[in-house]
């Protein structure tokens, strides 16, 4: 693909910053060498079989695995009873916080089941088959009880309580009654009511959206062995092996020490591979064993048991003058967190708004769980949900005053100083430039035919920083290693390379970047909100800069002069100044090949906590033709514009972007879980949940707007998910534009969109 850069008068060139090289990963992906997370194969080893609820909602009587126990090739079976209860308390801060107490009883049911899919016990034995019918001999009392899957249904009076004693989070007085919602959230600006006053157009509109899963290619898998003298080694396909380490550890009552978590290849997680399911049941299997234990998910299993992101129902209310200017938004969220707490509903409150200036604004948050399974990350959590709604609404504010929906969102463009609802301000730009690169594309003038129409959305997302860790280590052919602590599924490696190279200024094909088990490394975050290249590229940057010190330093030694009479230029060690002597430059190479003589290995390393991450900002329109005798929606033309800060790889950035426009056209159209009466999921597998192939799709074109991010070394902004939050709004609106109607509940797939077409 051609560059597609829009390249700002700040933008520093480089050498490798900014270029294309292969791949590191692509070989052994594409000849088939590479090992995931169900490829190990080790002596002895077991194989495991999760038993699963029938029941979405069942109080657990009883349990009987002695007919399991005494099947022959059964090693060992563990319920709930084999893992340590743990303390009601929520740990870290609001937006991400985790109850051990709740995580236990997702990783295997104790009092009760809570939704179909829930875990109830597991088995290891020697073959898969055996496995499968010692699970099958485990006898499970249940007492059925009613279920709730809708959100709006989960908040009713009446609706059947997951947990009897659930007191409602973030209410004053405290209500007196439990309630199936965990949690309420408000936050607010300006004068809300004042604002509607001064409006002289006034929207509001309901939302729901359904529950997608992140659809990644790989299930679940891990492999554990717990040794005699208590240490255990396990290898998953994870988005974060130091995270699996610290869950597994808690789970199963070990110290972190005494576990070493090795990262396998991951078959695409988008959110949903930083949560445990496996790995503390694998642990424990192994050690009542003896032996290592294989344990991997079934399709069904994926769909049915790991976290899809929330469904919601919302209300979004929008004031504008005539002149376009937004003077007033409100809105209420209410998101599904499945059978446990830990919806991204304060994501969906604090992006809601965020690309605007907006003098009044007010979101409502509720947290509700349902008899479905726990919600989990999927890509930017939380703000696509309410994009959906807010980028609807605004749309049809436009429409209503009659000004291009991209006018409008350029007149109300945040900038750098613009308050936000959690009260911070923007210290970034970036957004209007996006909205900008769309007015000025060709296709955005393109006159459209019958049953055509096109519509622009936008979205926003934080992006992450926090903790990562880096290692470098200079062989003795000048060739350099650098290990990081976070799992590649993004082009991270690449990113590595590039950003060692370009500090060291050497070649590119010099550098190989690897990820590091959780011994060999130091403490890493997960891979996840948008956080790596630009944090872990940091814990990078500062190794190669101390390596380069230490160069330097050798080079000096070998001259006979002070450090500080050496610098480094393009890859080798030079003379200051003139006046420190006639010395020949050495190259890496060179200095590599006397390490030996001049203080032995250079080997440096560095950790940081990285902050002043830049948000992400996207703005995307398509074209769409609507049939009007089967609701089909077609997506003619679709065209995202982001700010990626400066591309370190841009082919990987246009991936993402491309990757994220995808998801989002099949969340609009197609995708949904879908339950029966008893609720059952009816469409657990590729073949019912409708996830985009390639005929679905257009050629998406990305456009790269970049605006560097100063507290970056190279400008890295996180590009992996804002991409994701403007797709459902943008098609909506195209179809709302090809059609006279506003569809206001996802997926718009063709039989809603012919039923609305049916109905006038």
């Amino acid at each position: 693909m051609n560059d597609t850069a829009i390249v700002t008068d700040s933008v520093k060139r480089f050498k490798w910053v900014g270029t294309r090289p292969i791949r590191p990963d692509g070989v052994p992906k594409v000849t088939g060498r590479a090992l995931y997370g169900a490829d190990l194969k080790l002596p002895g080893m077991l194989f495991g079989k999760v038993l699963r609820s029938p029941h979405a909602h069942a109080r657990i009587r009883s349990i009987d695995t002695s007919a399991a126990e005494a099947l022959p090739g059964v090693k060992a079976v563990v319920t709930s009873r084999d893992f340590p209860e743990q303390k009601f308390d929520y740990i870290g801060p609001e937006r991400v916080a985790v109850n051990f107490w709740h995580v236990t009883r997702n990783i295997m049911a104790r009092e009760k089941v809570l939704y179909e899919g829930h875990a109830v016990a597991a088995v290891a034995a020697t073959s898969a088959s055996i496995a499968e019918e010692a699970a099958r001999l485990i006898k499970v009392d249940y007492e059925v009880l009613p279920h709730v899957i809708d959100v709006d249904e989960a908040m009713a009076e009446e609706a059947p309580l997951l947990f009897e004693d659930m007191i409602t989070r973030g209410v004053e007085p405290a209500p007196s009654k439990p309630s199936n919602i965990s949690k309420r959230l408000e936050f607010a600006i300006g004068d809300v009511d004042a604002g509607f006053q001064q409006a002289d157009v006034i929207i509001e509109k309901t939302f729901k959206t359904a529950a997608v899963h992140q659809a990644y290619i790989e299930p679940h898998a891990c492999v554990a062995k717990y040794e005699a003298d208590g240490q255990c080694e396990v290898w998953s396909s994870s988005q974060g092996h130091f995270a699996m380490r610290a869950l597994t550890a808690q789970i199963i009552g070990a110290r972190l020490g005494d576990l070493r978590v090795t990262p396998a290849e991951i078959g695409g997680g988008f959110g949903g591979k930083t949560v445990t399911y496996l790995e503390p049941v694998a642990a424990t299997l192994s050690k009542k064993s003896g032996l290592p234990v294989r344990l991997q998910m079934s399709r069904e299993d994926v769909f049915r048991a790991s976290g899809p992101t929330s469904g919601a129902s919302m209300w979004v209310k929008i004031g504008v003058k005539k002149d376009g200017t937004i003077v007033a938004a409100d809105g209420v969220f209410k998101f599904q967190a499945g059978a446990f707490p830990g919806s991204p509903v304060m994501n969906g409150c604090l992006c809601a708004y965020a690309p605007y200036e907006i003098p009044n604004q007010r979101a409502v948050g509720y947290d509700v769980v349902s008899n479905r399974p726990k919600a989990a990350a999927y890509r930017a959590p939380g703000s696509p949900i309410s994009a959906f709604a807010v980028e609807s609404v605004l749309d049809m504010c436009a429409h209503e005053i009659g000004m291009d929906p991209l006018e409008l969102r350029l007149k109300n463009a945040c900038h750098i100083g613009t308050p936000t609802i959690a009260g911070p301000k923007h210290a970034h730009a970036g957004y209007a430039e996006t909205v900008q690169a769309l007015m000025n594309h060709p296709g955005y003038k393109v006159k459209l035919g019958p049953n055509q129409g096109r519509g622009v959305a936008s979205g926003y997302w934080f992006n992450g920083g926090g903790e990562s860790s880096a290692t470098l280590q200079l062989n003795a052919d000048g060739t350099v290693l650098i290990a990081t602590g976070s799992p590649d599924i993004g082009g991270s490696r690449a990113s590595m390379a590039i950003m060692a190279a370009e500090t060291l200024g050497i070649d590119y094909n010099q550098v190989r970047a690897i990820v590091a088990d959780t011994a060999s490394v130091g403490y890493t975050h997960v891979t996840g909100g948008s956080r790596v290249t630009f944090a872990t590229g940091m814990a990078v940057v500062n190794a190669t800069k101390s390596a380069i010190k230490e160069l330097c330093a050798r080079a000096a030694l070998i001259w006979g002069v002070e450090a500080d009479a050496v610098v480094w230029e393009d890859g080798f060690a030079k003379p200051a100044s003139s006046n420190v002597g006639d010395f020949k430059p050495l190259s890496l190479k060179e200095l590599a090949a006397k390490a030996a003589a001049t203080g032995g290995p250079i080997t440096t390393s560095a950790g940081v906590n990285a902050g002043g991450q830049a948000p992400g900002f996207s703005t995307q329109f398509c074209d769409v033709e609507v049939d009007p005798e089967t609701g089909k929606v077609t997506i003619l033309r679709f065209v995202a514009a982001q700010d990626v800060g400066r591309a370190i790889h841009p082919s990987y950035v246009e991936g993402q972007i491309q990757g994220g426009v995808v998801q989002g056209i099949g969340w609009a159209l197609n995708e949904e879980y879908i339950y029966n009466s008893k609720g059952q999921l009816d469409n657990p597998g590729f073949l019912d949940y409708r996830c985009p192939v390639a005929s679905d799709l257009p050629m998406i074109e990305p456009i790269l707007v970049e605006v560097p991010n100063p507290a970056h070394p190279y400008g890295a902004k996180g590009v992996g998910e804002v991409n994701i939050c403007p797709p459902m709004a943008a098609i909506a609106n195209a179809i709302a534009a090809a059609t006279g109607l506003r569809m206001t509940e996802l997926p718009m797939s063709p039989p809603k969109v012919l039923a609305a077409l049916s109905q006038g």
